[in-house]
């Protein structure tokens, strides 16, 4: 029986040794001849889809088994027709991931009847990027700080009553004490700059730093127009001298609606596969996905073309992201609610 023990830990050692192998064996087997499909929730041309693009170019590359990856665009109820579809009708093999905007998953926080997905059984896959945004101002308005913000009623540019730039207008004015008036009309962030170059508009109530920095990138170097407070996932270093709004509010329920309503920013652009993926097919994914975000192509490729690569994030950072902005407290979440109404 002593000798025989040898040989069985040699077996076992083989076999542990072996299994790995055997698992990217099967994700191959899989994905060999292969096509992924990359379904995204906007229309073709805009960002969300130019991102989609670019990544199919290059992430089969870094994949087991190297499958095509190509683009399906399914735009569509603010985003819910994909995320829907991903959730109730994809293929839950692997073969399939989504790009979804990042207020989307945060719709069934909102009570939209149209969400009929739960965010936190998503399979998530990762992000390229963080949002930060901020309350810009342009250089002829005499706000120079947030008491200034509550002192003097600013006209802020947003799409309408119910886009993301009036929510944080309503947010920032019921946690600050600021005083933005939201004008509608106007469809996206150029439009509000273009505005406030013309004297229409006294700023921008969610300038995204990103944008801003390739769209208008010496606005803020020449004080051409001001950041007054940022907000996000965390504080950006490049805004350094700029307060940061979760700091300024003194109730820990103000923190926690905060973080509620900034966790979109968190989010970045998510990348996500349907629930039930076989664990090993996700991982393989991710690991490309996580390979791609470091490949020095694709990276010059994103500058190339603005695609703002700034903050990867992993599949597992942003699941903590949702499972906290769902275990709010009843309270916050209401008060959420009643913000997200115009």
């Amino acid at each position: 029986m002593r000798a025989a023990i040898p040989h069985l830990l040699a077996l076992c050692s083989l076999v542990g040794a072996c299994a790995p192998q055997a698992k990217a064996d099967v994700v191959v087997d899989f994905y060999q001849g292969r096509t992924v499909t990359v379904v995204v929730s906007s229309s073709a041309g805009g960002g969300y889809d130019t991102l989609a693009r670019a990544l199919a170019r290059f992430m089969g590359r870094h994949m087991l088994g190297h499958p095509v990856f190509v683009v399906r665009n399914m735009p569509g109820a603010g985003g819910m027709t994909a995320t829907n579809f991903l959730y109730n009708n994809a293929d839950k093999d692997g073969s399939v991931i989504g790009l979804v905007q990042n207020n989307t998953p945060f719709e069934p926080l909102f009570g939209s009847k149209e969400a009929r997905y739960d965010p936190v059984k998503f399979n998530w896959l990762g992000s390229p990027s963080s949002e930060t945004a901020m309350v810009l101002i342009w250089h002829t308005v005499p706000v120079n700080s947030v008491a200034d913000l509550k002192a003097r009623e600013v006209a802020v540019g947003v799409s309408g009553a119910n886009s993301t730039p009036a929510f944080f207008t309503r947010l920032l004015n019921a946690t600050l004490g600021t005083k933005m008036k939201p004008i509608n009309g106007y469809p996206g962030q150029n439009d509000v700059l273009l505005a406030m170059e013309r004297g229409e508009l006294d700023g921008h109530p969610s300038a995204f730093f990103s944008s801003l920095r390739s769209t208008r990138p010496t606005w803020l170097r020449d004080k051409t127009a001001k950041a007054i407070v940022q907000y996000g996932p965390e504080k950006l270093a490049a805004l350094h001298d700029v307060p940061f709004a979760p700091d300024l509010v003194a109730s820990d329920d103000n923190r926690l609606l905060m973080q509620a309503a900034f966790a979109p920013l968190a989010l970045g652009r998510p990348f996500l596969l349907p629930p039930g993926v076989p664990v090993e097919r996700l991982a393989a994914l991710r690991e490309a996905f996580a390979a791609t975000m470091t490949d020095p192509e694709f990276l010059a490729e994103g500058e190339r073309i603005g695609l703002g690569l700034n903050a990867p994030r992993t599949g597992t950072q942003i699941q903590e992201v949702m499972e906290r902005a769902y275990q709010s407290p009843p309270r916050v979440l209401d008060r959420l609610r009643r913000l997200n109404v115009p």
